[in-house]
């Protein structure tokens, strides 16, 4: 069935011709482009789909999120804006007793917004003597009661993994865990059935719609995982389009579970590449970087691999010709990832072409782009944190750091593509919060944190359009509108590069169009 659109802007983020009159789709792909009048004659039959003044953009593409935690979050208590600890308490035993059975699982604890980091005693009180995880707001770090200890076989006695920490004081486990320490654990607890989880993955499915996603990631695609997707498929339930990155170690069997779809490529799951860990979280002071923590002489942070392994999975990535991705938050991470990438060049030259993706980036250093660029990366910034933990990153790294944390222009000044994500579940997928935080940059205290590196919002859009649809080697079947690529579109109130930066957040999605059909409506 043909539709055309019509009476609002039209951003097609093509930079040859960046807006158009009227589009013409034809099911699942664009037709054409161009006069309303001329269209409308060229294709009579087609059904009318009138703006409003509405503006019709590419629906957005996410570059980087982790699609299964953001659907266990909705079998989960939120502790998304607790800020004292009666609001958490309560917010625990009021989930506890609506399931009076089995592990209890809360996620978006956020010491930074005010609530003090619960004791050992707190969480065993609150959880009723059950087994209680607390995953942090950044996803690197957590809180376990002491049932949950116990049942994860962590005691006084466990040593501290290589590149995490468990929490002690006078010798005793204070229930915290910190990341190695915090990701074991948490493999080792029990998940939900699959019948929740098939539910978590519909309303996530949907979150994302409703925020004019129609591309999704999988950021750390792991065995376990492996059930659940089979189920997606075969049940149909699948219907965004979905990249799954394994760890090396997982490659095996993902490529026995999943042969055909093992690579770059259309279809609604790909897994185009690689994903390996090298920090961890700046607010939580555990990203790695190459000078102290303000107020912490001596501490850096810390890796979590050595040169030597990161050299193995970009020989990995080059012999199986996949894409890799690195998390990286710290400068120092950062400069790891680009020394080791430098060697494999030397020794895979093709690597270059596999477009290698620094995730996050946020404290990378304006001299360490131009090396970025060389060595033919990409970064996937998160702009958001300079709204949710800018004035935290003044508090850690000291004003002059702090304002180049996300430096996309930077970026765009030394000519390094880039994307923007929300790392979903760490905040929300709206991606027209994330091009209001790259475009104003304006803490939650309402300090304006590094305007050099704010950028326009017709640059931010296509962050989350074509340099997305880029970075998944994509760019010639969506992230623009021109004839012969995807119907996938956005409906949105305003058009982002007409209202006044700080408006942008006001926008709203109103319709979400994946292959020609609409996905999400706003009621």
């Amino acid at each position: 069935m043909k539709k055309l659109y019509f009476g609002g802007p039209i951003l097609t983020m093509e930079p040859s011709a960046p807006r158009a009159d009227a589009l013409l789709t034809d099911g699942a792909r664009i037709l054409a482009l161009g006069d309303r009048d001329a269209l409308q004659a060229a294709a009579p039959d087609a059904e009318p789909r009138e703006l409003g003044g509405a503006a019709l953009l590419p629906a957005f593409i996410d570059p980087h999120s982790h699609f299964s935690q953001v659907a266990s979050g909705f079998l989960q208590v939120s502790l998304a804006g607790v800020t004292g600890p009666d609001e958490l308490d309560r917010r625990v035993r009021a989930f506890a007793s609506g399931h009076p059975e089995g592990w209890l699982f809360a996620r978006g604890f956020d010491p930074t917004a005010g609530c003090p980091v619960p004791t050992l005693a707190a969480l065993d009180a609150m959880a009723g003597g059950r087994p209680l995880a607390v995953q942090y707001a950044s996803g690197h770090m957590g809180l376990f009661s002491t049932a949950a200890l116990a049942a994860l076989g962590v005691t006084e006695k466990t040593p501290d993994p290589a590149g995490g920490r468990i929490g002690r004081e006078n010798g005793r486990l204070t229930g915290y865990l910190e990341e190695k320490a915090y990701f074991d654990a948490l493999s080792r607890a029990p998940g939900p059935s699959l019948a929740e989880l098939t539910d978590g993955y519909r309303r996530a499915q949907a979150l994302y719609f409703s925020h004019g996603i129609a591309t999704v990631q999988e950021g750390m695609f792991v065995p376990a995982m492996l059930p659940m997707y089979r189920a997606l498929l075969a049940s149909g339930e699948l219907a965004l389009d979905l990249r799954a990155y394994p760890t090396p170690a997982a490659l095996p069997e993902v490529r026995q579970a999943f042969p055909d779809e093992l690579g770059p490529g259309a279809g609604r799951l790909r897994f185009p590449g690689l994903k390996i860990f090298l920090d961890g979280s700046p607010q939580g002071r555990t990203a790695w970087m190459r000078a102290d923590y303000e107020g912490e002489p001596g501490y850096c942070g810390y890796g979590t691999m050595d040169d030597g392994a990161v050299l193995d999975a970009m020989a990995l990535a080059a012999e199986e010709k996949l894409q890799l991705l690195a998390h990286c938050n710290g400068d120092a991470a950062a400069g790891q990832f680009l020394r080791c990438l430098a060697k494999a060049e030397a020794r895979f030259p093709a690597l270059r072409e596999l477009r290698p993706v620094l995730i996050h980036a946020q404290l990378l250093g304006p001299d360490q782009l131009p090396r970025v660029r060389e060595l033919g990366a990409m970064c996937s910034f998160f702009p958001a944190h300079v709204w949710y933990w800018g004035d935290e990153h003044l508090k850690n790294f000291g004003e002059t750091r702090a304002r180049h944390c996300s430096p996309a222009a930077s970026a765009l000044r030394a000519g390094v593509p880039f994307t923007f994500h929300q790392d979903s579940p760490v905040v929300q997928p709206d991606m027209l919060e994330t091009v209001w935080c790259a475009v104003c940059r304006v803490t939650k205290a309402g300090v304006l944190l590094g305007p050099e590196e704010r950028i326009p919002a017709a640059e931010a859009l296509r962050a989350v359009t074509a340099s997305a649809a880029r970075q998944y080697f994509e760019e010639n079947d969506k992230g623009t509108l021109a004839p012969g690529k995807r119907a996938d579109l956005v409906i949105l109130s305003q058009d982002p590069t007409a209202v006044p930066p700080e408006q942008i957040r006001e926008i709203r999605v109103l319709e979400t169009v994946r292959n020609g059909g609409t996905v999400y409506v706003r009621e």
